[in-house]
């Protein structure tokens, strides 16, 4: 249970990054300047205003997906064990005949669906946060976010370090 922790922190760090590349709520802070006017909104009209919004959802939906790979457990469906907590459930696409193709279908609809879900996470959460002023989230990515972000490699490598050396070690001792 311990060694998710870090996994926790990335995952936190990871999506705050992504609010920010996509200009949402809380890093919305060109769109910010010129509220009254539109912001920097005013000089596109029509299909050109169009395509620019296609392309800021189309970067939450890719950032949705990826923290689905990275941290949700990509085409992997959690369902709550009986003996508590989670555990995965894998179908296998390799199956001969339509059970594969069930398999490979129910796994692509496994990610879309968790990828819409991270999508709807991050829209809500764009329209519950509120608006920082200009000076706030330039000071914490600078002061913050990359010390957490550095720290948290190092703990994720003591993690995995003394996770290795503990199965290295089980390994020595039953073979004896």
């Amino acid at each position: 249970m311990a060694a998710r922790y870090p996994m926790i922190i990335s995952f936190l760090v990871f999506t705050i990054a992504v609010f920010a590349e996509t200009n949402r709520l809380p890093f919305d802070l060109p769109e910010a300047e010129q509220e009254l006017a539109g912001g920097y909104h005013t000089e596109y009209s029509s299909m050109k205003f169009a395509l620019f919004f296609l392309g800021e959802y189309a970067a939450m939906i890719t950032g949705s997906a990826i923290i689905v790979t990275l941290f949700l457990g990509g085409w992997h469906l959690p369902l709550p064990s009986c003996h508590g907590g989670f555990h995965w459930v894998v179908v296998d696409g390799t199956a001969p005949g339509w059970r594969g193709v069930v398999g490979g279908l129910f796994n692509i609809a496994t990610f879309f669906g968790e990828s819409r879900r991270a999508a709807f996470h991050v829209h809500v959460g764009a329209l519950t946060l509120p608006r920082f002023r200009y000076d706030q989230p330039c000071g914490s990515a600078g002061s913050s976010f990359f010390e957490i972000a550095l720290v948290n490699i190092f703990i994720v490598a003591a993690f995995w370090h003394i996770s290795i050396s503990k199965m290295a070690y089980h390994r020595c001792t039953s073979e004896n």
